[in-house]
Formats: C-alpha cells, structure tokens, sequence
C-alpha cells in the first residue's frame, strides 16, 4: 500500500518517471505491439479486448483509450485509471515504485508550512475564504457568521473566450475533457483573469453572474490561490445550482465547499452537487436550498473532513434539517474530501 504524506510535486513525479516505466511496472510492454512511432493494444485499463483499441506515444508520454475509457491522459492519469485512485495517490504509488523519497521532502514542507503560516487574526474573515485552496487545511469558522453581502450579483454582459481546456493543470485535477467542457472552465491568457484557471460561475436561474480564477498550481510570492473580482458576492450564489436542480429530484443533493470537488463528483456520475465556495453557508444560500428541497429530499453534507469542516456541518445540518432529511457523510479512512473519493466510494449516491 503506498504512502499518502499530503502533498507531492506531480510535476517531478512525471518527470521522473516515463509512461514506458510504468507500463514495465505493469508488465504490460510484451502485450502491446508496435505502431509507426508508439503502441498498440489492448486497453489494460477498462481490460478490453480490442487490440487497436489503446495507443501510447512512448515519445510524449500520453495514452488514449479509443473505447471504452473514451479518453487518454499522461503517465500519472494512466496510474489513476488502472489503481482508480486520486492524482495524490498515484504519484505517492509512483514515488514507492520507483522509491523517488519524496517522504522527506512532504515532511519537510509540512514543518515549514506549520514555521510559516501566518495568524488567522492577521486577515479578516473574508480574506481567509477568498483565498483559501481546497486541499489546505482552514481555520475552525466562527459560530455564526455574519450575513455580510446583500443585495443581487448583476448578470454579466461578457464571458471569458480562448479559454484552454486542454491546460496540464486540469489534467493533473483528474479532470477529463468532457468534464472540463461541461463546465466551461479553461486556462485564460489575458484579461483579469489572466494566468489562471477560469470557473464561470451562474445563478440559479443560469445566468452567468461570475468569474473565479483558480492559479494553476502552487502561486508565487503575493498571488493569491483563487481571485474573484470585480463586485461578486459569493455568499448570494450556490456554485451549479442551475445544473444540479435539473437533476432527478428524487436523488440526494450533495452539498461540497469547492468548484473542483463539484466537478470530481459530477465526473464519477454525481450530478445533483452544489458548492458553497466557502465552509460556511450565508442566509441567502438557505434560502436557495430551500426553494429546491422538499420534505422527502435527502441533503449529504460531504464538507471536508477537517476541522473546520466538521465544524462548519455541526452548524449547517441542523438549520437544513428543519426542511429536509440531511446527513453528514462519512469519509472512507484515508480520504479527508471529496477529491479524494473514488467511484466505489460514491457508488451509494447513485443507488
């Protein structure tokens, strides 16, 4: 079983390790059989039986599964589809592999990190959630927050065009393409949003109201994770809500705190999720769950399982279940947010 240490450098991992390494691991070169510059076979992901079904460009280091998998990836993406694990946790299996000791490495980011960080009384409440990245840990909320934005988000007369679907960033998310399409995201070249990974963000009735701009991995010196500008109020929007109500509604409504753990869930087939881009949920967020909830829906609280998020469904829960029947998910061992879950995981959710 391999380690799990928090964070890796994916980008040293696949640059450390080849596609055709990896393949060796498996002991799948034999099986594959030359084709002009790369191989053929067939796929060991889904275990097809086509032979011309799956190509591998040793020279760049990518796979396609023309299949069932119907996508392809990098020498990371391949690891994921074969253990059907996270990217973390197929870079921490590469690492054990081929024994690359990143263990010391995470050990000593982590001892810097705890050195380093800054005093939760040194930002305000907003700042610390505005710029807070969706795998680091958060402080404990308040008891009560207080309703601070009022109001309504004006629906915006421009969208973001020449996004990159196809940036390295969204991969190493174990996003696939489709998912990337559905939700309109993409590396932005220039504008406001310019060096980032860019999340249209609609209202329930599907308006586009606003832009979130993700930084493509870990920001330089003075840039924020995420950046929501211009006169956005997140606290009046719940992120895919206009997409999650077109949904059975007889199926739960999984409430999550970030966009990329509503796209992980909508990729393994859980379409019924919303965000609340925070790990606190504003009076106006209650009052849109509200007006999609019955008496017999079912709400599945699945914050991440760390302090704050634990905290954060104590005060949730009880405010929704006077509506409806809610429940706090409990994550496997090993898993502490919904990035992180597989789809043996999230199969009850689609019973």
């Amino acid at each position: 079983m391999s380690k799990s240490l928090g964070y890796i450098d994916f980008t040293a991992v696949k640059a450390a390790v080849t596609l055709e390494q990896i393949l060796e691991h498996y002991g799948l070169l034999a099986q594959f059989k030359p084709s002009g510059s790369g191989l053929r076979g067939c796929c060991p992901i889904h275990k097809g039986s086509d032979p011309k079904q799956f190509s591998v460009n040793l020279e760049k280091g990518i796979w396609n599964c023309f299949s069932e998998c119907k996508h392809g990836g990098n020498n990371l993406e391949f690891v994921m589809g074969m253990e059907s694990c996270t990217l973390s946790e197929a870079a921490w299996k590469l690492n054990e592999w081929f024994n690359l000791g990143h263990e010391k490495q995470a050990v000593e980011r982590s001892r810097s990190e705890r050195r380093e960080k800054p005093s939760a009384a040194q930002d305000t409440p907003k700042e610390r959630e505005a710029t807070k990245p969706e795998t680091a840990a958060k402080p404990t909320p308040m008891a009560a927050e207080p309703e601070a934005e009022s109001g309504e988000n004006e629906p915006l007369k421009f969208s973001l065009d020449n996004l990159d679907g196809a940036h390295p960033y969204l991969a190493e998310r174990g996003l696939n393409p489709e998912t990337i399409a559905h939700f309109g995201i993409g590396y932005c070249p220039k504008g406001i949003m310019a060096g980032r990974i860019a999340i249209p963000i609609h209202n329930a009735a599907g308006q586009l109201v606003g832009n979130a701009g993700r930084w493509p991995g870990e920001p330089p010196e003075g840039k924020e994770k995420y950046r929501v500008p211009g006169k956005f109020k997140k606290t009046l929007e719940l992120f895919n809500v206009h997409r999650a109500t077109t949904e059975p509604s007889d199926l739960p409504l999984v409430i999550v705190e970030g966009f990329f753990s509503v796209m992980h869930l909508w990729q393994h087939g859980i379409r019924r999720v919303v965000a609340l881009m925070g790990w606190s949920l504003s009076n106006r967020q209650e009052e849109l769950l509200v007006k999609v909830v019955t008496s017999e829906t079912k709400i599945i609280l699945m914050l991440d399982d760390d302090d704050a998020g634990i905290s954060a469904r104590k005060q949730i829960a009880p405010r929704l279940a006077e509506h409806c029947f809610v429940r706090n998910f409990r994550f496997p061992e090993s898993c502490h947010q919904p990035d992180s879950l597989t789809a043996e995981h999230l199969a009850e959710l689609r019973a």
